[in-house]
């Protein structure tokens, strides 16, 4: 840009009459000295440039305040080119004398440094647009691919093989049994899957009715483990509108289950209730002498779920033997 200006300054001069090229070594020096001279401005020029657009991004955005902005967008870029071509002229002026008046010079290349600005601020502007496009593209999809993931594996989990199979065990002996009971276990058991297809793309639920699909899920625990599993939920009846991501709570209570022990000698009690930060699910901590190796994934991804909704996100921590997670509750505006 510097050499394409400086070009078009000499020929302008020279065709004009206003500074006559006198040899090809003199078109050569000058054209050196002056593109040397613009790119140093150009410089000088641009960084504050960028500065002045963090601040009006800051303070004028393009989607609230348009015409202020382009209003002082204009008048900084004038002032910014008048005081650095200011600058350069006096400096320029000092090395070789302009022959035609130093006021002159001023004003010129002040006019000429005001275009040259106005035009660097359309293109860093279209350049900071399309880059801050780009990033938000990029991050658009892997915000999809993430989420993507999350969602397999939720699914997943919901489909994992060694629940389904105790599921049917314990199906396998109620028919034996009990038909009646095995009835609802197998309405329960659809319960489950039915919720899980219908929420699985939804972002966020009630507490309420992720409380309903809960209690499907606990009771299908319950026909495995029986009294040795104590579930006990006691939460305020206005925290039941409040929202939170799908099967959160029970992803919780999945962990608890599998990771710890639960028989006659070491029974498990979960305790669900709500509090000022939300909902909490405590569960004493028997760990099995060959617990499933705990990857954190299902945390991890819960911890992502919150992040793209809330700015609050799920705390899990061990107290007097007691594992504790802790789900904020997402106000229904």
């Amino acid at each position: 840009m510097a050499i394409g200006v400086q070009i078009i300054v000499l020929s302008y001069n020279h065709f004009s009459g206003y500074n006559p090229i006198e040899s090809p070594t003199h078109f050569l020096v000058s054209l050196l000295f002056g593109s040397l001279l613009s790119i140093i401005a150009g410089f000088l020029i641009a960084i504050p440039d960028l500065l002045i657009i963090g601040f009006l991004n800051h303070y004028f955005s393009w989607n609230t305040k348009v015409l202020n902005r382009i209003i002082i967008q204009i008048c900084l870029s004038i002032l910014l080119a008048v005081f650095i071509s200011t600058l350069i002229s006096l400096f320029s002026n000092f090395i070789r004398p302009y022959s035609d008046g130093l006021i002159n010079v001023l004003i010129s290349n002040a006019l000429i440094f005001s275009l040259v600005n106005i035009i660097m601020m359309v293109i860093l502007e279209a350049w900071l647009f399309f880059m801050e496009s780009k990033q938000a593209k990029l991050k658009a999809e892997d915000l999809e691919k993430e989420l993507s993931q999350i969602r397999f594996e939720i699914l997943k989990s919901q489909i994992n093989p060694h629940f389904m199979f105790n599921s049917l065990n314990v199906l396998s002996g109620l028919i034996e049994k009990d038909v009646s009971k095995a009835q609802v276990f197998i309405d329960e058991f659809s319960t489950i899957y039915r919720y899980v297809l219908e929420t699985i793309e939804k972002p966020v639920v009630s507490l309420n009715d992720e409380l309903g699909f809960v209690r499907s899920y606990i009771y299908l625990q319950k026909m495995r483990y029986g009294e040795f599993l104590t579930i006990s939920i006691n939460l305020p009846a206005n925290l039941l509108s409040m929202l939170l991501p799908p099967l959160s709570l029970q992803l919780v209570m999945e962990n608890a289950i599998k990771h710890n022990s639960i028989n006659q000698s070491q029974p498990l009690c979960i305790d669900i209730y709500g509090d000022k930060d939300g909902l909490i699910v405590k569960n004493n901590i028997q760990s099995k002498i060959s617990s499933y190796a705990s990857t954190g994934l299902g945390q991890n991804n819960l911890i992502k779920r919150y992040a793209m909704i809330s700015e609050s996100i799920p705390r899990f921590t061990i107290e007097s033997n007691h594992y504790i997670a802790k789900l904020p509750l997402i106000k229904n505006d």
